[in-house]
């Protein structure tokens, strides 16, 4: 199907700046892009009719990361880039808070907490908050909380964790609020478009699609772990996050964002239901797809952890069930780097994107 002279002179014509991806990233990019570069066109192309990766398939947390997690991270990484990392998340909570009103996403600074089954890592704790103190401010950014396990109704928990910078918002209406804000600036959009093939010259970088090429002056990939499609040699591999949601719970008590296993494991109340997901651990090797499925493996696990640690002697039933993408590589840094000349890559968000996006986003449009 070739395109009309009004198609080519309007949505399919040249612009400034081509963002692939109207997820988080995607489009706190064209946000900082348009703020730091006002003159300039953007526009973003999404090959779904809404993302499908994780901006809008994941759990719904403002997720700032629990202590075992920043251990191991420091464990693997190094303390200079766990502390770099855990910055960005910080900052990124900061600006979501910053820019937009709490009933606008649901947002609710609810807290975080971290269930552990031995102590080795408290031994630690008090060397993990001197570290943080300079990022949240906090003289203890994780602090024991035994009260709260019975409070919560949680069973099977040695210990709780609380870390006071983390909540919980609606990832949909984050989403939104992000395409609201792109369109008051001036950023347009071409959904349900799939880019096959980017090729580039010395004085522009072309999109093609199955109908039509855009150009432009530069080019930001966005796509996380959908990258390889397009970027076959980048550290990415695609891990999937298995969900389920109750329906509602009588007398409910748990609230808040929780994590388990070093955050392999996650859940929250959305209002009185439980939503719970995770557990790829199980089975890494099949987890590691870009099919939005679910598996009966890991979805009976969830209602076995669900049962005997979450919701003891409680009836429930399950209301939904489905799956995000995530992207993970060799390292857990998000890659904001140029991969040539008119060509710059946002992604690898490491399961991290409503926190990272909005750092990332400014980073990526620094690039430009």
């Amino acid at each position: 199907m070739n395109p009309s002279i009004w198609e080519l002179e309007t949505f399919y014509r040249n612009r400034d700046v081509v963002i692939i991806g109207a997820g988080f990233t995607g489009l706190w990019t064209a946000i900082s892009v348009k703020e730091k570069f006002p003159d300039k066109s953007v526009l973003v192309v999404e090959r779904s009719p809404v993302p499908m990766g994780a901006s809008t398939r994941n759990a719904g947390f403002a997720c700032f990361g629990s202590l075992t997690e920043i251990i191991a991270d420091s464990e693997k990484s190094g303390w200079e880039k766990t502390l770099a990392l855990a910055k960005m998340r910080f900052d990124g909570l900061q600006k979501i808070q910053n820019t937009f009103q709490p009933e606008e996403i649901d947002f609710e600074l609810c807290g975080g907490y971290e269930i552990l089954n031995d102590d080795k890592p408290l031994q630690r704790i008090d060397e993990v908050n001197e570290r943080l103190k300079v990022i949240t401010g906090l003289e203890k950014t994780y602090f024991l909380n035994q009260k709260k396990i019975a409070a919560f109704g949680i069973r099977n928990s040695g210990f709780l964790v609380e870390n006071p910078c983390e909540g919980s918002l609606h990832s949909g209406k984050l989403l939104q609020k992000l395409q609201e804000k792109c369109i008051a600036l001036g950023v347009e959009f071409l959904f349900g478009t799939e880019v096959l093939k980017l090729s580039e010259t010395e004085n522009s970088v072309k999109i093609s699609s199955e109908n039509f090429d855009i150009q432009s002056e530069k080019l930001i990939i966005a796509t996380n772990a959908f990258t390889k499609n397009l970027l076959p040699e980048i550290d990415i591999i695609p891990a999937r996050g298995q969900i389920l949601l109750t329906e509602p719970v009588e007398g409910l008590k748990l609230k808040g964002t929780f994590h388990y296993d070093e955050g392999f494991y996650y859940f929250r109340n959305l209002g009185n239901r439980i939503l719970l997901g995770g557990a790829r651990n199980l089975d890494f090797k099949t987890e590691e797809t870009a099919e939005l499925e679910t598996t009966e493996v890991l979805q009976n696990h969830l209602e076995n952890f669900l049962r005997t640690v979450i919701l003891p002697e409680t009836p429930f039933k399950i209301a939904h069930r489905w799956s995000g993408i995530m992207a993970m590589g060799l390292e857990k840094s998000p890659i904001i780097e140029r991969i040539s000349p008119r060509q710059i890559a946002a992604v690898r968000l490491s399961g991290m994107g409503v926190a990272l996006a909005p750092m990332i986003g400014e980073m990526a449009a620094d690039l430009l």
